[in-house]
């Protein structure tokens, strides 16, 4: 009776969110927001909903929020700056394994997105998204067949959507924004917490079997 081959793995794979890992963006939001609309975005508190409030301090509802992100993400990404040593980062990484942004806006920016990482010299799959991150994942895994894999995101909530769908999968949680670092709890859906890219390559870099 013959033997069943395994399927043959592909390379490595990072799979790293874009927002507050590799580019700035809720100081940028906060920013516009305030001068277009005459809101204010708390920096300092955790989560996203409920950090933006009127002058009188009433939070904005839900409804009205995403209007306005979709409104950032269609007139003002040249607002972004690159985190700090995330494009070195990304190009040790390339030696080693592949590499896909998982951005959690509509399909309807993803050309904006490519032309603005492309300006920092970071030149990768680029796949929006809306809703948890963990199907996605599962499916660049099942379509990519990675020898290993390694998940980055900002959000505790798709650390918890990736450890439901693609529980193989290496889950570091960072947050690039002190000002949002400081009173955000680790995420208990990851494997670790590192908020600065040069402690968190060489994280990276063993789970991905490079090192």
């Amino acid at each position: 009776m013959p033997q069943s081959v395994p399927p043959a793995q592909g390379r490595p794979l990072l799979i790293s969110d874009c927002d507050e890992v590799i580019l700035h963006f809720v100081s940028h939001f906060a920013d516009w927001v305030e001068e277009a609309a005459d809101l204010n975005f708390t920096l300092d508190s955790p989560g996203f909903v409920g950090a933006l409030r009127n002058r009188d301090g009433q939070v904005v509802p839900e409804e009205r929020v995403w209007p306005l992100l979709d409104l950032f993400f269609e007139r003002e990404m040249h607002r972004q700056n690159i985190v700090p040593g995330a494009a070195e980062a990304l190009t040790e990484i390339g030696r080693h394994a592949d590499i896909v942004i998982l951005t959690n806006i509509g399909n309807d920016y993803q050309a904006n997105r490519v032309a603005q990482l492309e300006a920092f010299d970071i030149r990768h799959r680029v796949l929006c998204n809306r809703g948890g991150k963990g199907r996605p994942v599962q499916e660049l895994v099942a379509e990519m067949k990675p020898s290993r894999t390694v998940f980055v995101d900002d959000l505790s909530v798709h650390h918890e959507s990736v450890a439901k769908h693609a529980p193989n999968v290496w889950r570091l949680h960072m947050i690039a924004e002190p000002r949002l670092a400081a009173p955000t709890p680790p995420s208990p859906h990851a494997h670790a917490r590192i908020d600065d890219w040069g402690a968190a390559l060489p994280w990276i870099l063993d789970r991905l079997g490079a090192r």
